[in-house]
């Protein structure tokens, strides 16, 4: 594994300073030469082919019209490179196991083309600064069992010292206040065959809304409060859930319910977490892969092993373009490569081994997470038996109006099956709809049965 010089200065001159709980050099730091806002190298690699951070995109490209898909901001950029099964050697320090493993699986349909790098993330000035903040007062309760504390808006530890307070970065990192979104998913048979369901969703951040905003005052430990309804197809239209994430979820526990439509009730839903099957996804997606890792971290003991450059899904306008169809992106074994766009970035590598006494069906789990965003932009997931089992990918690009780097499009291969589950498909529908507020009262049972009906 390539590491970054810079990160080990970085280590070396924060991390006593860090496990000592005085940040306060670390936070001097952030938005300076060296680091962005959000702890990333600010400089680009020796090579050239990162460029340094110049501040993201700050506003968004001519053409675009509010509420509206988003206008590619580079549409002039040409395929730099193509990796394939035969030239993959070459670069195999830079594409983690599942990646080589995806390649080697389809050598005569999968591949990977790279352009250029562009560092389009970026977030308000006002999340800048309480990252700031975060970094001067956030601390893992209880190992990280207990959540976070000492910490709002986004993530906590923008240069961390353990592997878990790197997943808590991406657990709470900026992804706006409230979103609304429609969008198609499809669990793709071995044969190519496939249906999309169509769901819609409501999310609800209280950690990121202001501390007087009455979303942040009616869920004061409360990450995430999210509600959707299946549209299609009509065998399972009228199905909906209802969960509340809290941060620490030891003292609060995760709770969820489902509406029922052929009992039509709400009905309490506790097993909606970890490993449990995500709803509609043919047991190709566990619940806690949904944004690639949700949840509490306590099942795993977290292992932060650096630093490294890798090709990962960036600035994915392409595959998020009105013009295009599900049938246009999704192939038989894996999504069309045509409209994937790959890019070199810096990437935090955690590794997680599951602890014993604990449950799950990953026995070990590698998130690839990028710098810029606390996005985990790729990761691999092992079987009980520590073999290589799946692998998923975040398609990401910055939502410019907010801003926010998001993913729209995820991704998740089981290279045993040789089959794929794809997530996000938004094409010809209206993209995420973000606002500053939300009604606490929308995020309830009763708001749960008015909403499906």
């Amino acid at each position: 594994m390539r590491h970054s010089t810079t990160f080990f200065f970085l280590l070396t001159l924060f991390s006593a300073v860090a496990l000592a709980d005085n940040r306060a050099p670390v936070a001097d730091q952030l938005g300076g030469p060296l680091l962005t806002p959000v702890g990333a190298e600010r400089a680009g690699n020796a090579a050239g082919t990162i460029p340094p951070w110049k501040g993201g995109i700050t506003e968004p490209p001519a053409g675009y019209v509010p509420g509206e898909q988003h206008v590619d901001p580079w549409p002039e950029d040409n395929v730099l490179y193509t990796i394939t099964a035969d030239n993959m050697a070459d670069y195999a320090d830079r594409l983690s196991p599942g990646q080589q493993a995806l390649l080697q699986a389809h050598p005569d349909s999968w591949r990977m083309h790279i352009y250029s790098t562009r560092r389009s993330a970026s977030y308000p000035e006002w999340v800048y600064r309480a990252i700031e903040d975060n970094a001067r007062n956030a601390r893992v309760l209880r190992e990280g069992k207990g959540g976070v504390a000492g910490a709002n808006v986004s993530s906590p530890f923008p240069v961390p010292a353990s592997g878990v307070e790197a997943v808590w970065n991406h657990n709470l990192r900026w992804r706006g206040i409230r979103i609304q979104r429609s969008f198609g998913q499809a669990a793709v048979t071995r044969r190519g065959r496939y249906t999309v369901t169509l769901t819609l969703q409501d999310f609800a951040f209280p950690y990121a809304a202001h501390p007087d905003d009455m979303l942040r005052e009616k869920f004061p430990n409360m990450l995430l409060a999210i509600k959707g309804k299946v549209i299609q197809p009509g065998l399972l239209s009228g199905d909906g859930t209802l969960v509340l994430e809290p941060i620490d979820q030891t003292a609060d526990p995760r709770k969820s319910w489902t509406y029922n439509r052929n009992l039509r009730r709400i009905l309490r839903a506790p097993y909606i977490a970890s490993a449990f099957p995500a709803a509609n996804t043919d047991n190709l997606r566990t619940v806690d892969e949904f944004d690639m890792f949700n949840g509490s971290p306590e099942q795993y003991d977290w292992q932060l092993k650096g630093k490294q450059e890798l090709y990962i899904p960036y600035n994915a306008y392409r595959i998020h373009a009105r013009d295009l169809t599900a049938d246009d992106i999704v192939g038989k074994h894996h999504i069309n490569p045509a409209y994937a766009r790959y890019e070199l970035h810096r990437v935090w590598v955690v590794e997680g081994t599951l602890k014993p006494g604990m449950k799950h069906i990953y026995s070990r789990r590698v998130f690839y997470i990028d710098e810029d965003s606390w996005q985990i932009a790729v990761a691999d997931n092992y079987d009980l038996e520590g073999k290589l089992w799946r692998t998923s990918e975040a398609h990401a690009l910055n939502y410019y109006e907010v801003p926010v780097l998001w993913s729209t499009l995820e991704v998740y291969y089981d290279l045993v099956k040789q089959r794929y589950l794809v997530s996000g498909l938004d094409n010809g529908r209206n993209p995420y709809q973000f606002s500053d507020t939300a009604d606490p009262r929308e995020f309830s049972p009763n708001a749960l049965n008015y909403y499906v009906r």
